[in-house]
């Protein structure tokens, strides 16, 4: 198909949780080939622009940014499928209030569902029916390689397990198959290196809306997606992060451009494009605090912002990218971690706080200092299938 009046209205796809994301699956197939004519597409799906109410109730978003997400689904080029590829995917990030389509980072929670999506839908077999399968695909977004690894039946056609009571993640309810989501060679995902601006930390100058200028230490790291990391301590200097990460109004009215303009500031020095909402991320990084934070483990605290808006979890992305850069000498993570582990223990997983629990990530480097994978345990479901209007 090339011409939008081509595409049927309403268009098979299916509506699937992905860790603590949910989105709308699409088959490359039924979208036109001609990828500037998707934009309307994907708004009609997901009820936006919505600028009066942000709710997205014309559509299936949900009015959050974890929830504004569509993942286009097809089959490999065969240059591909010589590298071991199975399915290839673009994700796309669907502005709520503005009809803004964002193709410029991945989602890694709902990378998760890549391959059962794919088996689902026949674009690939399952390599060991039975047990377990492993689907390699590859992001667009990211030019990277992604392996997930769940439980399959011995059907016919064998059918992915996702309700094996197996574990549990932060945010979500009741236990869930594990997916083990493995990102091959991450580093690099948007700007083609590990730290995009030459150094484990750099100082930006931003400027306060009383004309005062700031220094704030940053820590830029590109793994499985761009990310901008700032200290909550260096913040609650000059602004009220403890009541910002709190959800108090009155601070989040007022830290909230100022973090936008951090963003902005480390995404031009990363070489990204500081309008481009979805990328880089921003996050702020703590040490633990709490009696129950040193009893669990905890090696970091994380509140991350999506779409400018502070995350009820984490953005599994970010989560890695903290698990990489964590392993990094200097970094703003790395100096918490080594903080935190007051006994000298070398863990191999990171243990993070955000929002709404914990989850342990992990990244293995190569010895000249790259990163070979990263790697998390997801959970997912099958919510809907059947066609969504546009």
């Amino acid at each position: 198909m090339s011409k939008l009046t081509d595409t049927p209205n309403p268009i098979p796809a299916s509506f699937l949780r992905g860790g603590t994301s949910k989105g709308i699956f699409l088959n490359r197939s039924t979208l036109p080939s001609d990828r500037s004519e998707w934009d309307r597409i994907f708004l009609g799906i997901m009820g936006s622009p919505d600028p009066e109410h942000g709710r997205q109730l014309n559509g299936m978003g949900g009015g959050v940014s974890s929830l504004s997400k569509i993942c286009v689904v097809g089959s490999p080029f065969p240059s591909q499928v010589e590298e071991g590829i199975e399915v290839e995917y673009t994700f796309v990030q669907v502005g709520i209030r503005d009809s803004s389509i964002d193709y410029s980072g991945n989602c890694g929670n709902l990378s998760s569902m890549i391959g059962v999506f794919a088996v689902d839908e026949g674009i690939c077999s399952p390599r060991r029916p039975g047990t377990h399968t492993t689907v390699r695909s590859f992001n667009t977004n990211t030019q990277k390689i992604i392996d997930t690894t769940f439980p399959i039946s011995d059907a016919s056609p064998p059918t992915p397990l996702l309700e094996v009571p197996e574990t549990t993640i932060a945010g979500v309810a009741g236990k869930a198959s594990t997916i083990i989501l493995d990102f091959v060679n991450p580093g690099g995902a948007r700007t083609g290196n590990l730290l995009p601006t030459g150094s484990a930390r750099d100082h930006l100058i931003i400027t306060l809306p009383d004309g005062l200028e700031k220094t704030v230490q940053c820590s830029c790291v590109d793994a499985t997606n761009p990310t901008v990391f700032v200290s909550h301590a260096d913040l609650s200097v000059f602004l009220p992060i403890s009541d910002y990460v709190q959800g108090k109004s009155a601070a989040i009215t007022q830290v909230s451009p100022i973090l936008e303009s951090i963003r902005q500031s480390a995404a031009i020095k990363m070489g990204l494009d500081p309008s481009a909402q979805a990328q880089p991320k921003i996050a702020i990084l703590s040490p633990p605090q709490t009696d129950e934070d040193r009893s669990q483990g905890v090696d970091i605290v994380v509140n991350a912002l999506s779409m400018g808006v502070r995350h009820k979890a984490v953005p599994m992305t970010v989560g890695l990218c903290v698990g990489v850069a964590s392993n990094i000498q200097n970094t703003l993570a790395w100096e918490i971690v080594r903080g935190s582990r007051t006994n000298g223990e070398n863990n191999e997983m990171v243990r993070i706080r955000h929002p709404s629990g914990i989850v342990d990530v992990g990244a293995e480097f190569s010895e000249d200092g790259s990163v070979k994978s990263a790697k998390v345990v997801r959970t997912g479901r099958r919510l809907m299938k059947g066609v969504v209007w546009w």
